[in-house]
């Protein structure tokens, strides 16, 4: 059985101090409170004698060796390695930062958003810039355009939706019709319920309600296939043989998203103006002729080109946003998700505040 731990101090010899024995847990006993107690200078310690060592050991002697400016000699093997490991680890900890009060805390959170938001813009115009790039490329050589994987996403983002964006907009032209015509039936001009369908489906609800649908179920789409593919290292496996990623995977996508909207678009606008005209002929008495007549009459073009000009701005910018976040995944499968969440909510705050600037911008140069 191995000795307890034990020293002697040479204070003759300079002040070293030797430690024997088996310097381990079950054996240290009433060490630390012995060499606590220890006076006189030690300027060397010998561990040459100590027959065992495990880590409340070799820290103990540590921590004596620094508290008092002195060396450790005497390991080798495995003890001096384990030494040498509890040394190294022996380092300061960083203080946990004072908790900051309500109000600092909430602007520290605003800041942060504030840059964090800007952030995602810079890298969000970077990446509309790396797009346009890709696009030049294929259009100086239209041989690298990618044909069958553009129509396969025009199915995907057009053929597939057109059941979800049908029922969606006829449920708003009815609803649209139905609270119209409860407001107006207080100034007895129910017929004009026919302009407000009309003119609201055809310019605006039309439009952006597509707009947020394709978001979130294709531009969702894009930022989870490209996250996956990211995660599993597809997209530096295509760099490494020498396909563009830009070319392969992102401007498909923003073509079938450009060039799909617009036509959603206006069936999604037809499709309300339906609904709105059914639920007039039903609580209104207004014929299905006399409705669309009306539309005819009270409804100009210039709704019409409205709506065709905003759908393709709306579909590049779901199509990048959901792109880009697909692009960012890093590290683990948890980050899909949250990049998935992005591009949706992003997607779909880029498409109403472009909406605004649509609405404004139409408005001055007499489109109203």
């Amino acid at each position: 059985m191995s000795a307890p731990a034990d020293f002697l101090h040479d204070a003759a010899n300079g002040g070293t101090l030797r430690f024997r024995g088996n310097l381990s847990l079950r054996c240290i006993g009433d060490l630390p409170e012995r060499l606590a107690a220890l006076d006189g200078a030690v300027t060397a310690i010998d561990l040459a004698e100590v027959e065992r060592v495990d880590t409340v050991g070799a820290w103990l002697v540590h921590r004596f060796a620094r508290d008092r400016g002195a060396t450790v000699s005497g390991l080798t093997g495995d003890s001096r390695h384990l030494f040498d490991q509890v040394a190294a680890a022996d380092q300061p900890i960083e203080a946990p930062a004072r908790p900051l009060g309500a109000v600092a805390e909430l602007l520290a959170e605003i800041g942060e958003a504030v840059i964090q938001a800007f952030r995602t813009l810079y890298g969000l115009l970077g990446f509309m810039g790396a797009t346009a790039l890709a696009f030049a490329r294929v259009a100086s050589n239209p041989r690298r355009f990618r044909f069958n994987a553009t129509v396969h996403r025009f199915e995907v983002v057009g053929v597939s939706a057109l059941g979800i964006i049908g029922l969606m907009s006829f449920l708003i032209g009815i609803v649209i019709a139905q609270q119209g015509a409860v407001q107006l039936r207080q100034f007895g001009a129910e017929v004009f319920t026919i302009n407000l369908v009309g003119r609201i489906t055809l310019r605006e609800l039309g439009i952006l309600m597509t707009a947020i649908m394709v978001a979130g179920r294709s531009g969702s789409a894009f930022a989870a296939q490209l996250g996956t593919m990211k995660l599993t290292e597809e997209i530096d496996a295509m760099r490494t043989i020498g396909v563009n990623p830009m070319e392969a995977l992102v401007l498909p996508r923003v073509f079938a998203a450009v060039m799909m909207l617009p036509l959603l678009g206006f069936y999604a606008s037809l499709i309300a103006m339906i609904g709105g005209g059914l639920l007039c002929w039903i609580a209104l008495d207004i014929p299905p002729i006399t409705f669309v007549q009306r539309i005819r009459e009270v409804v100009p073009m210039t709704d019409l080109w409205v709506g065709l000009v905003k759908a393709p701005v709306f579909g590049a910018i779901i199509a990048i946003a959901g792109c880009y976040q697909g692009m960012q995944v890093e590290s683990d499968a948890e980050q899909v998700g949250m990049r998935t969440t992005t591009a949706v909510v992003q997607a779909i705050f880029l498409v109403i505040v472009l909406d605004a600037f649509f609405a404004v911008f139409f408005t001055e140069i007499g489109w109203n």
